[in-house]
């Protein structure tokens, strides 16, 4: 069944119309406009649900840029789905939450309207069809993720996580971008499509022929990085991980919506979207494919979850863990088997279901007993104790602890390494250690956090105080999803996950289940030893915690280099500023002009243009003489020794102009060049009654040389640009048009719009064919006027005025 269009175009802009009017709802509701948000959350997760869309499979599009094939599209599948049923679906919970966390809070109008607009862009971003699209709604969730995580826009550290986000993940959606332009060119290579396409449903449908022309022509591993770059620096892969951890400056709502369901989500969705275009087609070939992806995944869960082991904030540890949790799906994505399609698929419902439960608990914790410090937390249970059957519930999940939910996705990866490994031999039996490996840490931080509802309370704790309703109700709904899922995962699968892996995987439908482990099968026994290797380690946990951070010094740390980076720029601009804006206009002009010639040459070599034949080619004695005339004022330009001589002697050469037009037969043209070279030549002059009689001291000698060959070479280009530009043959329809319609049709009433209605076809050109353009000229002399006018009036007032 296609999706209604209507209700998709819904889903995406509720959002967007509800954040619009989130200000004037706050005027009236106040605090409780969170509770209004949630509604918002709510229709939304309502119509994502709806039979019209969730029982869909298909793609609506409404024309955008109609000229480049470009179109609004919106497709909808099992993964898409997936993504907007978390976003909207966590959305309701942590709008709800927010009334309570964010009781007392400044800037809560701009709170709740930057979060419905960032669930927008998250549900856009889901279900975009069109690569254009895809990238609009993707910058929009890091623009308003800069907000959300800047909330606090008092607070330096707030600035400095914000700055750090935007920086890293606008970075890597440019790159992005080049993979999205480099697939549209060879979608217009294949042959198999009619022209070029921005559709990613066509994209996929011609994998085998795009992938073809990637690898013929050399692009195949460029667009994968670049691709890559874009998921690596969303869901905070390494060495991109480091803006996660700092992102915890944002109030805790936004940190677990954006690190759980939303944000980081969006790494994982295009990984997987576009898992079926480039997937190898043998599953026993290290492709580039696997070779980029599962090792990317693979290296990310193991050090994330070191680093999580490394922690000593509440919020910076479940950061990490989510980091090192989105590895672990990419690099399930990354395997070509099956199992990695089922592991991937599974864990984004698993990880967004225990995680933002556990974001929401340390928002309890750090709420009510008023420390994110892990030294400083303990013995929990006795103040919260259903906030720790949440903790413990939710962290057993994180662990991979049968039977918990997250056991399972944790399995299906164990056995996707293990058949990879199988399949290829060699190097390749590193992707099953190293999955091992990485989930020791995982099992060892999920316990530790659990552990701070147990044992002893540390000195100095304080009360502990019981958090509001609107606070508890939220984390409790989603550890009682996680158990759902961990009692009945086989029912989540058929109802839900199955459609995500026919995403991963087209054409090929799922046949996958889980079950609790009763024969001992290799997978099982790598879960039998992260456990058992977990459990013998965590008693040593101060000491391993300690290790780690005792290596974190200097460049072993991302965070080292992304500061030297900053600073090194920073420092550049600051040495390099005095020497670019120093304040004189032949510097600004220098560079200008350089650029001019720089770009334009550059791009008439790229595109391997050729000069136009000269055989036709025949000019009268008085135009060579009006040229020599027009030379010759030219030069006296460079050598007159005042202002007015130089204006005078430039004004010979505009008028020499006027006379070349006479003689070409362009009597309209010679007109305005005399009304503008007078109107010109009157203004100079009159400004120049401002300026010194004469122009001082010449500048030195290698200046002059310079300004000399930057004049000869801006000549030059403007030369050939004009021979280029004037050498295509326009359409001999395109004269007939204007020949016909430019004057009064033979009959006519006392209105007609199809005609010009002049006699002079270039004006009627001007003022009707291309009014539009134009009026903008108009518009922009006028704007330019206004601001000349401005600046008259204001240069004998004072800088405070």
């Amino acid at each position: 069944m296609q999706p209604t269009p209507e209700v998709v175009l819904a889903v995406v802009f509720l959002p967007f119309l509800a954040a619009a009017f989130t200000p004037v709802v706050y005027r009236v509701l106040g605090e409780r406009t969170a509770y209004f948000a949630a509604a918002v959350a709510l229709v939304t997760l309502g119509l994502v649900t709806d039979q019209y869309l969730a029982g869909a499979h298909g793609t609506v599009s409404f024309d955008w840029i109609p000229s480049l094939g470009i179109s609004l599209a919106f497709h909808v599948d099992g993964l898409a789905l997936l993504i907007a049923f978390l976003a909207s679906g966590v959305g309701v919970l942590i709008l709800t939450y927010s009334g309570g966390y964010m009781h007392g809070e400044p800037g809560q109008a701009k709170y709740y309207a930057t979060l419905l607009a960032f669930m927008g862009s998250m549900l856009g971003v889901a279900l975009a069809g069109d690569l254009v699209a895809l990238f609009v709604f993707w910058e929009l969730t890091s623009l308003s993720s800069f907000i959300l995580i800047g909330h606090y826009t008092g607070e330096e550290a707030s600035q400095y996580a914000a700055r750090k986000s935007m920086l890293i993940t606008v970075s890597g959606g440019l790159f992005m971008l080049v993979g999205f332009l480099l697939l549209v060119w060879a979608s217009g290579q294949t042959g198999a499509i009619e022209g070029t396409t921005y559709s990613i449903p066509l994209l996929v449908e011609h994998a085998d022929a795009i992938r073809e022309v990637l690898t013929t022509s050399g692009l195949l591993v460029p667009v994968l990085v670049f691709v890559g770059l874009g998921a690596a620096t969303k869901s905070a892969q390494v060495p991109f991980h480091v803006w996660l951890p700092n992102a915890m400056e944002a109030p805790t709502p936004v940190s677990a919506f954006l690190h759980s369901a939303t944000m980081v989500k969006a790494g994982v969705y295009l990984v997987g979207r576009f898992r079926p275009l480039f997937l190898p087609e043998d599953a026993a070939v290290l492709g580039e494919w696997t070779l980029i992806f599962a090792v990317l995944g693979l290296l990310t869960m193991t050090v994330a979850a070191m680093l999580a082991v490394s922690a000593t904030d509440i919020k910076e540890l479940l950061a990490y863990s989510t980091a090192s949790h989105l590895g672990l799906i990419i690099a399930a994505f990354g395997f070509a088997n099956s199992y990695g399609a089922e592991a991937g698929a599974f864990h984004i419902l698993n990880h967004a279901s225990f995680k933002a439960a556990l974001f929401m608990v340390a928002g309890i914790i750090a709420h009510e007993a008023g420390t994110r410090n892990i030294d400083r937390l303990g013995g929990l249970r006795k103040h919260l104790p259903v906030t720790a059957v949440i903790a413990v519930v939710a962290s057993l999940s994180m662990a991979g602890v049968p039977p918990f939910n997250g056991f399972y996705s944790k399995e299906l990866l164990f056995e996707s390494t293990y058949y990879a490994a199988e399949h290829m031999g060699g190097v390749a039996w590193v992707f099953p250690v190293v999955a091992v490996f990485g989930s020791v840490f995982t099992f060892l931080y999920s316990i530790k956090f659990a552990s701070l509802f147990f044992g002893d309370e540390p000195d100095g704790l304080g009360h502990v105080h019981r958090p509001p309703v609107a606070m508890l109700v939220p984390p409790a709904i989603l550890g009682a999803l996680v158990l759902a899922i961990s009692a009945q995962p086989n029912l989540f699968i058929e109802g839900l996950i199955g459609d995500v892996f026919g995403s991963v995987v087209p054409g090929e439908a799922h046949s996958f289940s889980v079950h609790f482990p009763t024969e001992l099968t290799p997978y099982v026994i790598m879960s039998i030893v992260t456990i058992a290797v977990g459990a013998a380690a965590f008693p040593f946990y101060d000491r391993i915690h300690d290790a780690i951070n005792a290596a974190l010094r200097g460049p072993v740390r991302a965070n080292w280099w992304y500061d030297n980076f900053v600073e090194g720029l920073t420092t550049t601009s600051v040495a390099v500023t005095p020497k670019i804006q120093t304040g004189l206009l032949r510097t600004y002009t220098t560079w200008g002009l350089f650029g001019f010639v720089a770009l334009a040459l550059g791009g008439y070599a790229a595109a391997g243009v050729s000069l136009p034949g000269f055989d036709e080619l025949s000019v009268s004695i008085p135009i060579v003489l009006v040229l020599l005339v027009a030379l010759v004022a030219a030069f006296a330009v460079d050598v007159a020794p005042s202002h007015v001589a130089g204006v005078l002697t430039l004004s010979i050469v505009g008028f020499m102009v006027a006379i070349f037009y006479i003689l070409a037969d362009a009597p309209d043209l010679a007109l305005t060049q005399l009304v503008v070279e007078t109107l010109v030549l009157v203004i100079f002059l009159l400004v120049l009654d401002r300026l010194p009689a004469f122009y001082g001291d010449a500048p030195d000698r290698l200046v002059s040389v310079r300004d000399g060959l930057l004049s000869l070479a801006v000549g030059g280009t403007v030369f050939l640009t004009v021979l280029l530009s004037t050498n295509a043959s326009p359409d001999p329809r395109l004269q007939e048009f204007f020949v016909s319609r430019a004057g009064v049709p033979a009959e006519h009433g006392p209105f007609f719009a199809d005609y010009g209605g002049g006699s002079n076809i270039v004006n009627v050109i001007l003022v009707d064919f291309r009014g539009f353009d134009t009026m903008g000229e108009i518009s922009v002399v006028v704007m330019a006027s206004l601001a000349i006018l401005t600046l008259i009036r204001m240069r004998t007032r004072g800088e405070s005025q």
